[in-house]
């Protein structure tokens, strides 16, 4: 590995559907690369039908790596909780189920913490009126969904970042 990516740091957030976390964070400089797939359940090797059936705990995930010396982890945070509602358990806008959690799967005991303050910021600032219910839990094998999911609307003609309403 040359220098420029011996520095690199993964973090993985699952925010709703995939496809608009992905699109979110590939738009950020200092983003080396995104991936979605499925973490944090118990089968392995899991199928996007798999997935959706709502019986591998797997939840859509974001693996984003990452130059900490252009975006810190806590810029990412701010990022993953602006772009959804991390007050409703188990869903995002129309989609439904445990696969569409909330959550933010850290990768080293300095990730935890971050996770933890920002949440209990977030909580305190009195900018939600519900408990926000986000998960933060240890990373797991995080599993590449299909190909046709990558940069899903990067593919579809969509502009970085611009996610269709």
């Amino acid at each position: 590995m040359n220098d420029r990516n011996d520095n690199l740091q993964k973090a993985t957030f699952a925010a709703g559907c995939f496809w608009g976390v992905e699109a979110a964070f590939r738009k950020l400089n200092g983003v080396e690369s995104t991936a979605v797939g499925y973490t944090g359940g118990n089968l392995d090797n899991p199928t996007y039908e798999d997935v959706c059936a709502g019986n591998t705990g797997h939840a859509e995930a974001v693996e984003v790596i990452f130059h900490p010396d252009q975006i810190t982890y806590d810029e990412l945070l701010d990022v993953f909780w602006d772009i959804h509602d991390p007050t409703t358990l188990n869903r995002q806008g129309p989609d439904f189920g445990k696969q569409y959690r909330s959550a933010v799967f850290y990768h080293t005991p300095e990730q935890k913490r971050a996770a933890q303050l920002t949440k209990e910021q977030r909580q305190a600032s009195g900018m939600y009126e519900d408990v926000i219910v986000t998960e933060i839990t240890p990373a797991s094998t995080f599993y590449l969904a299909e190909d046709y999911h990558q940069q899903y609307l990067e593919k579809r003609g969509f502009a970085r970042g611009r996610i269709p309403t």
